[in-house]
């Protein structure tokens, strides 16, 4: 997959979890497969998603992506989605096992942080395997970042 996503028509994103860098330390990230019904593909296509409060759970052998939320589809009269259902996530047997050992360890969760359509038009979710982050740490990284942007409005001005 030598291709460019930023030039490929078809790569699209649908909604973005921007507090999970800030509230998860996120330590590998794995792309799924989303079980969808035709009226949710056409709702993401126009717009009204939403992952922020939503994770990703390891039960009985399968991979579900709870507490995501796609907007009613208004052209679909008879076949509608439940907005807030469990949609099942689709990995390899192998991804599923290590997934599952790392929610198992002391503090392992698994925070979507995008959804988007790929080079090939399917619906697709990138899951992080994260360990939320303490309040110390989130006001460490807060002074890094001040200290960073400050050096380089000093360079700035001096150069």
């Amino acid at each position: 997959m030598s291709q460019n996503t930023k030039s490929d028509p078809n790569y699209k994103v649908i909604a973005e979890n921007r507090r999970a860098r800030f509230d998860y330390a996120i330590s590998d990230d794995i792309e799924c497969g989303i079980i969808l019904e035709g009226s949710e593909v056409k709702s993401m296509r126009v717009g009204g998603t939403n992952i922020a409060e939503s994770y990703a759970a390891v039960e009985d052998g399968e991979l579900w992506l709870v507490n995501s939320y796609i907007a009613p589809y208004r052209g679909a009269r008879t076949f509608k989605h439940v907005e807030r259902r469990r949609r099942k996530l689709l990995v390899s047997r192998k991804q599923m096992s290590d997934l599952w050992t790392a929610t198992q360890r002391k503090g392992m969760t698994l925070v979507p942080i995008v959804m988007y359509f790929n080079h090939r038009g399917l619906a697709k979710i990138k899951l992080g395997i994260a360990k939320g982050k303490q309040n110390h740490d989130k006001r460490a990284n807060e002074a890094k970042r001040d200290w960073s942007r400050q050096k380089s409005r000093l360079m700035k001005d001096n150069g």
